[in-house]
């Protein structure tokens, strides 16, 4: 690779979705184009595997419909018809004293509306009352220029009550993340605007849901994304990982070479562009994309552009995803939704949230036997030492188990289980921790100012598969001519 002009061709080290979407750009720009992946497989978090003869997500299972991004790009691969909505029946929320409906409304699990009853009921009127002083507050309190974390600005304008019954929730379910350690702007980008335009945090929240502004709650996280009540999210029939399918197929109808189990090494500058090292092959181009988490970004590229090594982002949180398949009537009653966020306060619950696949995909309850049900449940919250990096598998299993029978009221024993999995996902989920937006600003102008290096990820657009479809075209862009 690379003789002629260098200039028109390009290699893309990682082929995760945002790494397959940057190929698609370049190829369609005319680029010869190799992506190198260190995986057997494409598409890093949003994978698949097998369990109980059924082919599931291993990883992302929906997407955010705020913006028409996925779907557009689902239609430009001729998948389109497959898009399909979750069966309405809601999510739950489990609490240190109980179970909730988790309210319909909302941004990060903030409500819109402090008295909304499905609030009331997680709040208490006293709860309720609090959030409400939101409204009173100036709209200056929480919009400074300073970075502020989720909590933090939660905690100033609706409570705590707020923060440990709603947001904590939500937050640990879809960020993997204690609320505490999320740089606010990065996770819900335009809300602190919204709150200085519309003089409340439940304004701006409702401002939001109106106009599908902003991130939302994301919803790729390699634990499955549970989403909220009312979100305004849709999957694919046969699952999120047949996007990734569409897209190989793509590429390689466009003469992309698509190198799996290749990982890159190292990188460095040529006279020409750009050799990237994979054990004794070298690979050369005039253009260089890098699409891996942030920390391996930046470790890959701090030789070439020392000035990115202050600019290394934390690593994600070490999240396990379990996968159930059980032969248990009971739970055709669906009697948690469509599944549970879990505050991280509720005694004797290790997982963070349970999705209830069956009841959430109704292609997914026709694929199954009558009785037969699909369980999801992750572990692992960032900044809440809740970690299950050191869980053997057995331990997950067993902890899946007792999780899943306390969340749905139902016994699930190892008898019910007809087969399971366990995927593990180190560092891979984005992290935004306090001044991310400003670091990835900063990793932004060094990478644009080189002018044949790009660097794509959700570790700069923000977690969700909707705000990487719509950013990495943008960033493509700006490379090519």
């Amino acid at each position: 690779m690379g003789e002629g002009n260098p200039g028109r061709s390009a290699i893309v080290v990682g082929g995760g979705i945002s790494g397959l979407l940057a190929a698609r750009e370049l190829a369609r720009a005319g680029v010869r184009t190799t992506v190198l992946e260190a995986a057997p497989s494409w598409g890093g978090c949003v994978g698949s595997h097998v369990v109980g003869g059924l082919t599931l997500d291993s990883g992302a299972e929906s997407f955010a419909t705020r913006s028409p991004a996925v779907a557009d790009l689902a239609a430009e691969l001729g998948i389109a018809d497959g898009i399909v909505a979750p069966n309405p029946g809601g999510a739950w929320v489990q609490l240190p004293d109980g179970p909730r409906e988790l309210p319909r409304t909302g941004v990060l699990g903030i409500p819109a509306n402090p008295w909304d009853p499905e609030v009331r009921r997680s709040l208490g009127f006293l709860g309720s009352l609090r959030a409400s002083l939101d409204a009173l507050l100036p709209a200056s309190l929480g919009t400074g220029s300073g970075d502020t974390s989720v909590a933090a600005l939660v905690r100033a304008r609706m409570g705590r009550r707020v923060l440990d019954r709603l947001v904590a929730p939500v937050v640990g379910g879809v960020h993997s993340a204690d609320p505490g350690v999320l740089d606010i702007d990065m996770v819900a980008p335009g809300l602190r605007a919204g709150i200085r335009q519309h003089g409340s945090l439940a304004a701006a929240v409702a401002a939001q849901r109106r106009g599908g502004a902003g991130a939302g709650t994301g919803n790729t996280a390699p634990q499955g994304g549970l989403q909220k009540a009312g979100s305004a999210v849709a999957g694919l029939r046969g699952g999120m990982h047949t996007l990734v399918a569409a897209l190989v197929a793509d590429l390689a109808g466009r003469g992309v070479t698509l190198l799996s189990s290749t990982p890159a090494d190292s990188v460095a500058r040529t006279a020409g562009g750009w050799h990237v090292a994979s054990g004794d092959t070298g690979y050369d181009a005039g253009l260089l994309v890098v699409a891996v988490d942030g920390p391996a970004a930046v470790g890959l590229l701090a030789g070439a552009l020392p000035e990115l090594s202050s600019r290394r982002p934390d690593p994600g949180p070490d999240v396990s995803l379990v996968t159930l398949v059980v032969d248990q009537p009971r739970l055709d009653d669906a009697p948690r939704g469509t599944g549970v966020l879990v505050a991280p306060q509720s005694p004797g619950i290790r997982a963070k949230a349970l999705t209830h696949a069956t009841a959430k995909w109704g292609w997914l309850a026709e694929r199954t036997a009558p009785g037969t049900h699909v369980l999801r449940l992750s572990y692992g919250r960032a900044g809440s030492g809740n970690g299950p990096a050191s869980a053997t598998e057995e331990e997950l299993f067993q902890a899946a188990l007792h999780d899943a029978s306390a969340l749905l009221t139902v016994p699930v024993t190892a008898g019910d289980v007809r087969d399971w999995d366990v995927v593990r996902w180190s560092g891979a989920l984005p992290f935004a921790s306090l001044g991310h937006k400003r670091r990835v600003a900063e990793v932004r102008e060094i990478c644009a100012a080189d002018g044949t290096l790009a660097v794509v990820g959700g570790w700069l657009s923000g977690n969700g598969l909707a705000a990487i479809v719509a950013d990495t075209p943008k960033v493509l862009h700006s490379l090519l001519p």
